[in-house]
C-alpha cells in the first residue's frame, strides 16, 4: 500500500474512532475533528518517507489510545460529585462501579 493510502486510512480511522468515542458530545466531536484535521494539514507537504512512516505510526497509536482508554462519564444526580460511565455508550457486560471509592 502506498504511503498516501496509508495516510488516508489513518485519517479516516481517526475520524471513525472520534465519532464512536465522543458520541453525543458535540464539543468533543468538534474539538477532535479540528485537531485531527489541523495535524494532517500541518504535515501535508512532508516528503520524507521516513517522517511519513513515523507520523502514520503516531496516528495509528493515537487511534488505539482513543479507542481503548477514553470513557465518557456522567454525573449521578444534579449536585453530585459522583460519576459513572454513560450507560448509553457502555458495551454489554462491562462492569463498573458507581459508588465512591473509600479512602485508604
Amino acid at each position: 500500500m502506498s504511503a498516501r493510502l496509508k495516510v488516508l486510512s489513518v485519517f479516516k480511522s481517526l475520524h471513525r474512532t472520534r465519532l464512536a468515542v465522543f458520541k453525543e458530545d458535540n464539543k468533543a466531536l468538534t474539538a477532535a475533528r479540528l485537531k485531527i484535521n489541523d495535524e494532517f494539514r500541518k504535515n501535508r507537504n512532508e516528503t520524507s518517507e521516513e517522517n511519513i512512516q513515523k507520523m502514520i505510526k503516531i496516528g495509528s497509536d493515537v487511534e488505539i489510545v482513543l479507542r481503548e482508554t477514553v470513557l465518557q462519564m456522567e454525573h449521578i444526580g444534579k449536585e453530585s460529585l459522583l460519576l459513572r460511565p454513560r450507560e448509553s455508550l457502555l458495551l454489554e457486560n462491562v462492569p463498573y462501579c458507581d459508588q465512591p471509592r473509600k479512602k485508604s
